[in-house]
């Protein structure tokens, strides 16, 4: 997903899609070769800036990847079943958590 959102930043910057692509594909290669090699970061996203035929800048690349643009109803949910399920099993109100025939931890 957030390689889509790379695209699209490039494609809305100018670029051709294909050229994109294939510049992503290129240095995530480079990138990942460098983490197996010992590097401490990915800097994958540093090297499509620096890259002139991506032509998007860090800020924008960095904006495009935030994970929270990707986890959906995710934390809602976890705050929805802390809410009606694991509160009152604590709480020893086990009516109001009758959903649950069994809850391992």
């Amino acid at each position: 997903m957030a390689t889509e959102q790379l695209l699209v930043r490039a494609v809305q910057a100018g670029g051709d899609r294909q050229v994109a692509h294939e510049t992503i594909r290129k240095h995530s290669l480079e990138a990942s070769r460098a983490m197996k090699q010992g590097a401490k970061a990915n800097d994958l996203l540093e090297r499509l800036a620096r890259d002139k035929a991506f032509g998007v800048k860090l800020k924008d690349l960095e904006g495009a990847i935030d994970p929270r643009r990707f986890v959906g109803r995710a934390p809602e949910q976890v705050d929805e079943f802390l809410r009606d399920i694991i509160t009152p099993l604590f709480a020893g109100d086990t009516a109001k958590s009758e959903r649950v025939e069994e809850l391992r931890v």
